[in-house]
């Protein structure tokens, strides 16, 4: 007997959901956007100024990781600081390789003269969290490995400034940010060192819906419908919004004063729906004394700097985008 898959949900155009669990990423909104959720092939040549390839760390661990390479003045001898970024997409969605990340970070590695490493995540619900922290983690102990010539990768061998790691993650990759960063407290990195951490517009949220979570408008970019579902396929099994990975401020979590952190760039949006559980964080932050930098980007939503579309056409958006690479580059060029 043939069994037809039924669909139980669709996610904001995201996400469809079948009744055996499977999903479909297709992408179900609007066709014009759809290219920037499309894959961007890795070059060897430098294009605008950066190279791009994708490896695989080791034969067994199976992490992949895409890497970009800033275009070197031929006469410069110094080494160039690495950034660990982690793709957001609510655990759900999205890859390293699809075109908004690309045009983001090939930009960023630009800005910053840096190298950028950008991990490939496994995604939810076919592996809950915390599956994506752990690979993130993974990926810093990666980056350790080749600082102890315990691994090889040539483009990290020979450029790479292991005293100036960084990390980075959008949306629930800021989620990621800040546990590696925690678990790295607990790690010796020598002879590496985590210099700091970029959260951007983390997915900190409760299970109890915030003032901003009520009253701002919604976007393709976070709706409220992608809040409630995204975390109900990506959290442990019986979990609420209230676990320690999505609300790091909450009771579940471990006392943020009793964390060793490097220090953070914390990135927030005015009209972000999750602004007021985001700034909930920070002040934990600022009253566990932690070493805490906050830039709040005015006129603009969730992951706006995302948005290829609305960078270009949009004045508000492609300033306050601007405004975000400088704040990073001057935050990394001084740790």
């Amino acid at each position: 007997m043939v069994h037809y898959k039924r669909v139980k949900d669709v996610v904001s155009g995201w996400l469809t959901v079948f009744d055996d669990g499977s999903v479909d990423r297709t992408w179900t909104g609007p066709p014009q956007v759809k290219f920037m959720a499309e894959p961007v092939p890795p070059h060897d040549d430098f294009i605008d100024g950066v190279a791009v390839k994708d490896v695989v760390a080791g034969e067994n661990s199976g992490s992949r990781f895409r890497i970009y390479l800033p275009e070197r003045n031929d006469s410069s001898v110094d080494k160039l600081p690495v950034i660990l970024h982690f793709h957001g997409g609510g655990f759900c969605i999205s890859q390293a390789d699809w075109f908004m990340y690309y045009a983001v970070y090939t930009r960023l590695a630009r800005v910053a003269n840096a190298i950028i490493v950008s991990v490939f995540l496994p995604l939810a619900p076919e592996h809950r969290l915390p599956a994506a922290c752990d690979t993130g983690f993974a990926g810093l102990l990666w980056l350790r490995d080749i600082s102890r010539n315990q691994g090889h990768e040539p483009w990290l061998n020979e450029y790479a400034d292991f005293n100036r790691v960084f990390l980075i993650g959008d949306s629930s990759g800021g989620n990621i940010v800040h546990q590696v960063a925690a678990r790295a407290g607990e790690e010796d990195l020598s002879p590496m060192r985590l210099a700091g951490a970029i959260p951007i517009h983390a997915g900190f949220m409760r299970s109890q819906r915030s003032k901003s979570e009520l009253e701002q408008e919604q976007t393709p970019f976070l709706t409220l419908d992608m809040v409630d579902k995204f975390m109900e396929l990506a959290l442990p099994i019986g979990s609420t919004k209230d676990h320690p990975i999505t609300c790091p401020m909450g009771e579940a979590a471990p006392a943020v004063e009793e964390l060793k952190l490097p220090p953070y760039l914390y990135c927030v949006a005015e009209k972000d729906l999750i602004k007021d559980t985001e700034m909930e964080f920070y002040e934990a932050l600022k009253k566990g004394e932690k070493d805490v930098e906050l830039l709040i980007n005015t006129g603009v939503g969730h992951s706006f700097y995302l948005n290829k579309i609305a960078v270009d056409m949009d004045p508000v958006t492609g300033s306050a985008t601007e405004k975000l690479f400088e704040a990073i580059a001057e935050f990394i060029n001084k740790h």
